[in-house]
């Protein structure tokens, strides 16, 4: 379907709507797909992205997370490929398609007469369009600002419902949890406008919410990703916040206060709000955290680092959202001292914008080796021109370059059958041609992403642009 078919009501052309990131309407399941080189045959289980994705006109001005969640998935099986996508099926994506239209403004106009927003007070549309966590046999779907998780079949992408963790959940929850699958515990928190402003909880192996603790915060916070290592998760207050003033006139509007600390909450796992040791460092934002470990006596968290995250545009709505939405992030690593108290902080990568980090997730609060990020483009929208890995050992960094007007999505690694390393396998990406409005899916050797795509699995349908990704192992899917 024609992109002139999903507009917003602002008048001007909006970036966000257009080109490579067009919404696609179509739900569709497509096999024999032509490939070039050769997929291997040890990598099997499913890539999935998830992206926001309008189903209908916008009301008002539309924001990039405005977008209906839309899952896109690769299952790869013996040297074969399937692709698959489908609408995640919140009740606010049900509501709308029983109405025949969009019920809900977005992040840019009042919220007033939206018809709900999350448990904890943000009047805004629920959209699980942000990030997708493997638990349990589902894959689970999550929204930017906090709501209802979704749960997803890995395969058929069917919405199975809101997931409620066996009715133990209440409240909301954050786009990043974090899975520990030595332990099988989900770590996740929450926040909110009003007190408490950050409740942190604990998912056990069996399924249920097991631990939750109200954390103590001198003010609403919008806190995007966590850390958790062996012993302790790592919360945030970073000096980012709503104007308290704008939002009582139903606008939308961030402040970035320089003169406060970022603070880093370090609580144990299972910790009541009295054990949390905060730390401080200098003023930022951070969208995503790459891992954290424990080391001796310190907690080492490396991250991609925002030192300016307020908006610098002026002029019109779209001109102040295309500001905002820019990504503009550093590799960053800090050192945080349970026994001295301090912090110690720096760049491990001061020149490349990057972001989207990926690791080994089954090291996920171990320490590892490497990282692998997407390159931000420097360009008026977000565009991840190419892949970055990073090794913490040597130093060393390896790119990928997707080539001219080709752009790409977050690269999970996927190890392959039988791995003993953290490079020991696949990063998979789905890449999407500016100029000629179609996609593939690349598959390239996380041990030398030099060597270019080992296999380009070419798709009947253009993927438009989106945020997260996952890897979900073929044993696992079993």
């Amino acid at each position: 379907m024609a992109a002139a078919t999903v507009l917003d009501e602002s008048g001007e052309p909006n970036p966000y709507l257009l080109g490579v990131y067009a919404p696609v309407h179509e739900e569709i399941t497509a096999g024999d797909l032509t490939v070039i080189g050769e997929i291997p045959r040890d990598l099997n289980g499913v890539y999935l992205r998830n992206g926001p994705n309008a189903r209908h006109p916008v009301r008002g001005r539309y924001h990039w997370f405005d977008g209906d969640g839309m899952v896109h998935a690769m299952h790869f099986e013996n040297g074969t490929a399937r692709y698959r996508n489908r609408y995640v099926r919140t009740r606010a994506f049900d509501a709308e398609s029983a109405a025949g239209r969009a019920l809900w403004t977005g992040v840019m106009e009042n919220p007033k007469g939206n018809p709900a927003g999350n448990t904890r007070g943000i009047p805004l549309k629920d959209s699980a369009n942000t990030d997708l966590i493997f638990h349990r046999g589902r894959v689970l779907a999550t929204w930017y600002l906090c709501g209802s998780p979704y749960a997803l079949d890995p395969l058929s992408l069917e919405t199975l419902g809101a997931e409620t963790f066996l009715d133990t959940l209440t409240g909301d929850f954050m786009a990043h949890p974090k899975i520990d699958e030595r332990t099988g515990e989900l770590f996740w928190f929450d926040y909110g406008p009003r007190p408490p402003y950050l409740r942190y909880g604990v998912v056990g192996a069996g399924g249920t919410v097991e631990h939750l603790v109200e954390i103590d915060l001198p003010g609403a916070r919008l806190p995007h990703d966590m850390a958790i290592t062996e012993n302790h998760a790592v919360l945030m207050d970073l000096p980012l916040f709503q104007d308290p003033e704008a939002l009582r006139h139903g606008r939308y509007k961030l402040t970035f206060d320089r003169g406060l600390p970022s603070r880093f909450g370090v609580i144990p796992r299972r910790g009541a709000a009295g054990d949390v040791r905060w730390f401080e460092a200098k003023p930022c934002y951070i969208y995503h955290v790459v891992n954290a470990w424990e080391s001796g006596d310190e907690i080492v968290m490396d991250v991609c680092r925002v030192s300016r995250p307020a908006p610098s545009g002026s002029g019109s709505p779209l001109s102040r959202m295309l500001s905002y939405l820019k990504l503009d992030a550093r590799m960053y690593r800090y050192r945080f001292d349970l026994r001295t108290g301090r912090t110690s902080e720096g760049f491990v990568d001061e020149e490349q914008n990057t972001e989207f980090p990926s690791i080994d997730a089954r090291r996920t609060g171990q320490a590892t080796r490497y990282a692998y990020n997407v390159t931000v483009k420097k360009a008026d929208t977000n565009l991840f021109d190419g892949l970055v890995r990073y090794d913490n050992v040597t130093g060393e960094r390896q790119h990928h370059r997707f080539g001219e007007h080709r752009y790409g999505s977050e690269a999970p690694f996927a190890p392959r059958d039988g791995a003993t390393g953290e490079d020991d396998g696949y990063l998979v990406t789905f890449v999407t041609d500016e100029r000629e409005g179609t996609s593939e899916v690349q598959i390239l050797s996380a041990a030398d992403l030099t060597a270019g795509p080992l296999a380009r699995v070419l798709l009947p349908r253009r993927v438009p642009l989106g945020f997260h990704a996952t890897w979900v192992r073929a044993d696992q899917l079993r």
